[in-house]
């Protein structure tokens, strides 16, 4: 496929060249693709997948708001606005009574809290692709992928994430905190393994430098611990021949996207192998819904994309998009894939639905896209990424840098923001609105 540009890096032929070492000393874990029985069918029957199945809609439905709704207790709701919430004694008191069934009285208010950014929660086309493959499949988990896991509705998912961020292949996990961990982690065993095959350890020049933003996710923060990666030396001054360059795409805190532009250049100079988490990008930047990477026109500069399910998508997981090459060393060498069960038959089947639904309903991006320029209209705020409109301090952020954080999705409507504006204007000083085009995506901090 013309989309899949195969240019081996000197970070392919590195890995290529080292795989066979995890296969001669019984290392490297296949992944045993398997087909289950499917109620209904006789033996030796496929499933198949058919994407022009899917039903797609144009423009919000009825249903589609709900996802943009939430209900909560009302005796929750007074101790928010009365503020007593961050308090254990009332936190036991109030699981005693919802708990009891006391309380039967819910407050509806419009979520700006979520990560549901295309708001396909509600969507009935994913619905019913979970539900028929619970129907045949059953509902349970089999077992971990590189046993009795792997099944067609899984290879179905990996092969569309695959397509869309045009990459050989895709490796699919329960969770994107476990996709950012086993990447880190693969990537630090790498000389390790090579050099304990030898009998000897590694020079201080042989080891895999990697540089990671400060304001990255905690799941490749906690990856690079357990992979043993310092900080300490300037990209320009490193004198480690293997280098790595690991982002967000996305920093959902701050709102501000990575310079993808420049990123690439300097990739271009240095040669280092980008791994980029675009887990609030996927699906709704680009014009497909390829993510960040797309967007900027990257995507092949990017070497491992990290995604997540459980964002946009509307379902739970996570996924790398890379090499065929990188799929088969990160497999081997990730534990938090090896030592993970793989995700329910019926969940893969909705994310799979997911993905194909989200490609094809464009109109959800340019929602989106609408949301925040009456956002900044009203606020001057401008709003080109994500906000949250629940207060968020430590430990999620570091200390004296709490702040308010607005999600904004393709199912709000314009009066959604106009009366989340008048609200927040109570509390906050907005500035003017300034004329922005499209190449600024810098968000600023309520």
């Amino acid at each position: 496929m013309e989309s899949m540009r195969k240019i081996k890096t000197s970070w392919d032929l590195y890995v290529e060249e080292e795989l066979p070492k995890l296969e001669s000393r019984n290392m490297f874990l296949p992944i045993r693709p398997m087909n289950i029985s499917i109620a209904g069918q006789e033996e030796g029957d496929q499933t198949h997948l058919v994407e022009d199945e899917y039903k797609t809609y144009q423009g919000i439905q009825p249903w589609n708001r709900l996802a943009a709704q939430v209900m909560l207790p009302q005796i929750f709701f007074q101790r928010l606005m009365d503020g007593f919430e961050l308090t254990s004694k009332i936190e036991r008191e109030e699981h005693e009574i919802i708990s009891s069934n006391q309380e039967k009285q819910f407050k509806k208010l419009a979520l700006f809290a979520g990560n549901d950014f295309l708001g396909l929660s509600r969507h009935p086309t994913i619905a019913t692709a979970m539900a028929k493959a619970a129907m045949e499949n059953g509902t349970g988990p089999r077992g971990s992928p590189l046993v009795c896991g792997h099944t067609y509705y899984h290879r179905a998912l990996e092969s569309a994430l695959a397509n869309l961020k045009k990459k050989e292949a895709c490796l699919v996990f329960t969770s994107g905190f476990g996709a950012n961990m086993a990447v880190m982690v693969a990537i630090g065993s790498i000389v390790p393994v090579i050099c304990e095959g030898e009998g000897r350890r590694p020079t201080k020049e042989e080891k895999v430098a990697i540089f990671s933003d400060a304001l990255n996710h905690a799941s490749i923060v906690d990856g690079l611990k357990l992979a043993e990666q310092q900080g300490g030396v300037q990209l320009t001054n490193c004198k480690n021949k293997r280098k790595v360059v690991v982002t967000d795409s996305l920093f959902s805190m701050d709102g501000d996207i990575a310079p993808m532009g420049e990123l690439a250049q300097l990739r271009k100079k240095h040669g280092f192998l980008w791994v980029l988490d675009d887990a609030h990008g996927t699906f709704v930047w680009g014009k497909n819904g390829g993510g960040l990477a797309e967007e900027f026109n990257s995507e092949y500069d990017v070497d491992l994309c990290v995604g997540t399910l459980s964002k946009a998508a509307s379902s739970l997981g996570g996924f790398v998009a890379c090499s065929k090459i990188w799929k088969q060393w990160i497999q081997s060498r990730g534990r938090s894939f090896i030592f993970s069960t793989v995700a329910p038959i019926p969940l893969a089947a909705a994310s799979h639905a997911s993905v194909v639904v989200a490609k094809k309903e464009s109109w959800r991006r340019r929602e989106i896209r609408k949301r925040m320029k009456e956002f900044h209209a009203l606020t001057g705020i401008p709003a080109r990424t994500g906000f949250y409109c629940v207060a968020v301090g430590p430990p999620v952020v570091p200390p004296n840098t709490a702040r308010i954080r607005v999600t904004l999705t393709a199912v709000q409507t314009s009066e959604d923001i106009k009366r989340l504006a008048a609200l927040i204007s109570k509390h906050v000083k907005f500035q003017a609105p300034s004329n922005i085009d499209n190449s600024n995506y810098t968000s600023a901090r309520l």
